[in-house]
């Protein structure tokens, strides 16, 4: 019976997380992709203040979950929960106050800082109270709490601001984020604080560097996977007018489909193979997903190629973020999950700023296949990894038998 319950997964902590997690993930996206219309119609936004939109958040957030990790370490997720949600929330109301470009994006930048802190609490609760030997499926449907607001959160945004206009999208949105106060409140006096007290010195200071030599490979990977998301965010709706192309918004909610799909099965292949078994096929599968798209002249080849697209991103996101994970000490968890979370924040702001540079010099649908090449370079230098370790081991096996 112990054994049973040492290994069940669906505790009300962990769905509680995940609830709150996919709230936390859907104020950011339903607001991602109607921010820069809104700029650009209310305030005669230029394309390089749209793209700051963007950029500004994404390096806040980063900034903020440097110190979001050393404070997690520390125990001290209670704090970072309750502050962080309320700059988020006071950044939100901003928005609707803004008078200003400038003043837009000095909400962008606060927004960025609460969300990072928050942001980097919840998964790394997660992966505390996840049973070890299911950790990847765990994560796995954690995860599917950030992806699915990925997918459905910009189409939630852009109906509404279509449909009612900023209001409504502002006040909705911030009534989403006062929903997570409550659910924080009950994570944070049921869930046990397992890691609670400061990491040894040896493991904060001595094997620190080596612990993010051994994340910057997944990093790499995570931030080059991002890059094309970033470019599905800030310019799908555009290159659906480029291309004559109706609701396309309905990419995101196929997308999301896929994911809900894949992402058990995901979880349970990582279990058993571990990451060798998801990532190639996954990088595969985005950049078909990608390449249809430039095709895509009807609805049904848009969403033939979001469903492509979705079955790559739902499973290689949640294995990389796993991967972090089992790479680094319990007590480093917000270290692990902080990087897997910088490095999507960053491929994001760098694919909308490199791809839209390549939109303006040609077009959004040579953009688009240009954005494939990233997935690409996830292929070539996995397996060039993969190849290089296996090298490596033969040759320590073979010292070992002389």
């Amino acid at each position: 019976m112990n054994h049973e319950h040492n290994n069940k997964l669906w505790t009300k902590e962990f769905i509680t997380l995940t609830v709150s997690n996919l709230f936390l993930f859907l104020t950011l996206q339903m607001l991602l992709t109607t921010l820069p219309a809104y700029a650009k119609e209310a305030f005669g936004a230029s394309p390089t203040q749209v793209s700051l939109i963007t950029s500004l958040f994404a390096f806040s957030a980063i900034a903020s979950r440097l110190f979001s990790s050393k404070a997690l370490e520390k125990g001290k997720r209670r704090q970072l929960l309750y502050i962080g949600l309320f700059i988020s929330l006071l950044a939100i109301l901003g928005y609707y106050a803004a008078s200003s470009i400038g003043f837009l994006l000095l909400m962008r930048v606060l927004f960025g800082l609460g969300f990072g802190m928050t942001s980097t609490s919840f998964p790394t609760m997660a992966s505390d109270i996840i049973p070890a030997k299911r950790l990847g499926e765990g994560m796995g449907y954690f995860g599917l709490s950030t992806t699915l607001a990925m997918s459905i959160g910009p189409m939630i945004g852009l109906t509404l601001l279509q449909g009612g206009g900023f209001t409504p999208l502002v006040f909705i949105t911030s009534a989403i984020n006062i929903l997570i106060f409550p659910l924080a409140f009950l994570l944070t006096s049921r869930t046990p604080r397992q890691h609670k007290e400061p990491a040894p010195a040896t493991i904060q200071d001595g094997k620190k560097s080596k612990v993010m030599r051994r994340l910057l490979l997944p990093a790499v990977l995570n931030f080059l996977t991002s890059i094309t998301y970033g470019g599905l965010l800030s310019f799908l709706a555009l290159y659906g007018k480029e291309v004559n192309l109706s609701n396309p918004q309905y990419f995101f909610l196929f997308n999301a489909l896929a994911i809900i799909l894949i992402r058990p099965v995901s979880g349970r292949l990582y279990d058993r193979y571990g990451h060798k078994a998801i990532l190639i096929p996954g990088a595969l599968f985005m950049a078909a997903g990608l390449v249809l798209l430039t095709y895509a002249t009807t609805t049904s080849g848009l969403l033939l190629s979001a469903l492509c697209y979705g079955l790559g991103f739902g499973s290689m996101q949640p294995s990389l973020q796993t991967w972090m994970i089992q790479e680094v000490p319990p007590q480093q968890r917000g270290m692990a999950n902080g990087t897997f979370l910088n490095s999507l924040d960053f491929g994001v702001a760098i694919g909308a700023m490199v791809l839209g540079t390549i939109a303006r010099f040609s077009s959004y649908t040579i953009m688009y296949r240009y954005s494939a090449i990233a997935v690409l370079l996830v292929v070539i230098i996995y397996a060039v990894a993969l190849i290089s370790k296996s090298a490596s081991r033969r040759k320590t096996d073979s010292t070992s038998s002389i």
